[in-house]
């Protein structure tokens, strides 16, 4: 691939077209709204002049409800030897282009498993894929150029391909994005009204729960538009159990042994099912997941600390495979939470307190 012409430059779009510029492609870059390309031409992603003739591929980052429109027309157009989009539903954009009458030999629906919680072409970084699936879905009609296209992107992002059909996938991004995005909504919309008292009590929990929730709820109209109904059935199960959930915590409450007995009975049935999903979650690199031990040091919130913990757990050739950070409430203070390999968590420990810092127990 020597060029390509990126359309709709939000995030993902932005992102990939950092990723294209940095392995040699040529970008073009177009966006509804003029601004938005050149703010991204600005940021390295390319041109926003038009491309002179056909480009090896165009990339389509428009949000769902719109995308097989815009590939239509580019399609009409003949801007590229093959099309792609990037939108977080798969079936129904494919159903209306056939619906079009369109030859789709020369079109392949993608979908990268990457994001954040801000939009638009400043919040855009070339290693936004790095290491996350990208789901491409493939028909027995699709030209094997586009498919190698598409996986020549994927490659440059520094993606991992995952080939799926288009409508299971729909299913499945119901299951592990859509769904939990409008709990994590709710659980925060709980936090609207509460007490301030009661806010200023939160810690990560709370944060890990709703950070999604702080996403651009107008991009999500747009993507639960697309795929409301695996959504709803999903919700509908969540639904059930919150129905089960609530009976048992009423009976916790009642006078009667029995009825209190059951209550626990029926809350722990919950968390046990809830720890037997969770173990199913990948861990590092996509792996199985593998339980880490944790190191608790506490840190000033001062400059260069965090650099100071990586590099004393360095010396001592101990690898960091994740971090949490807990800052105190009304203090200049946090809790660093270092997780490691449980063999090394003793060495970990015993290094960083020979070197001054305040372990946690």
């Amino acid at each position: 691939m020597r060029t390509a012409l990126v359309i709709g430059t939000g995030l993902i779009g932005t992102s990939a077209a950092l990723a294209l510029v940095q392995r040699g492609v040529v970008v073009h870059l177009a966006d509804h709204d003029p601004e938005q390309a050149r703010t991204a031409a600005a940021l390295g992603a390319g041109t926003d002049e038009p491309p002179a003739g056909p480009v090896d591929l165009a990339i389509v980052a428009a949000p769902p409800a719109h995308v097989a429109a815009v590939l239509a027309d580019a399609m009409r157009r003949g801007v590229a030897r093959g099309y792609l989009d990037v939108a977080s539903v798969k079936g129904g954009p494919r159903r209306e282009l056939e619906a079009l009458g369109l030859d789709l030999t020369s079109y392949i629906g993608t979908h990268p498993m990457s994001g954040r919680e801000k939009s638009g072409p400043l919040a855009a970084t070339g290693d936004l894929f790095e290491g996350r699936p990208w789901v491409l879905t493939p028909t027995r009609d699709t030209d094997t150029e586009v498919l190698n296209l598409a996986l020549e992107l994927v490659s440059h992002c520094r993606a991992v391909p995952v080939v799926m059909d288009a409508d299971a996938h729909d299913r499945a991004v119901a299951l592990v994005s859509h769904m939990p995005h409008l709990v994590s909504s709710m659980v925060a919309a709980r936090l609207e009204n509460a007490e301030e008292a009661a806010v200023r009590l939160c810690g990560g929990g709370i944060r890990d729960v709703t950070r999604i929730a702080a996403s651009d709820p107008r991009m999500w109209i747009d993507i639960l538009s697309a795929n409301p109904g695996p959504v709803a059935d999903l919700l509908a199960d969540v639904s059930a159990d919150l129905d089960e959930t609530v009976r048992a915590l009423r009976a916790l409450q009642s006078s009667d042994e029995d009825k209190r007995r059951a209550g626990a009975t029926g809350i722990e049935d919950v968390l046990r099912r809830g720890n037997a999903g969770q173990v199913r979650v990948p861990g590092k690199h996509g792996s199985a997941p593998r339980v880490y031990e944790t190191v608790a040091v506490l840190i000033d919130d001062q400059p260069g600390q965090l650099a100071r913990i990586f590099a004393d757990a360095g010396r001592v050739g101990i690898n960091i495979e994740d971090v949490r950070i807990e800052h105190a409430t009304g203090q200049q203070a946090g809790l660093v939470q270092l997780m490691v390999e449980p063999k090394s968590a003793p060495v970990l420990t015993a290094a960083l307190r020979e070197r001054g810092w305040a372990i946690r127990q």
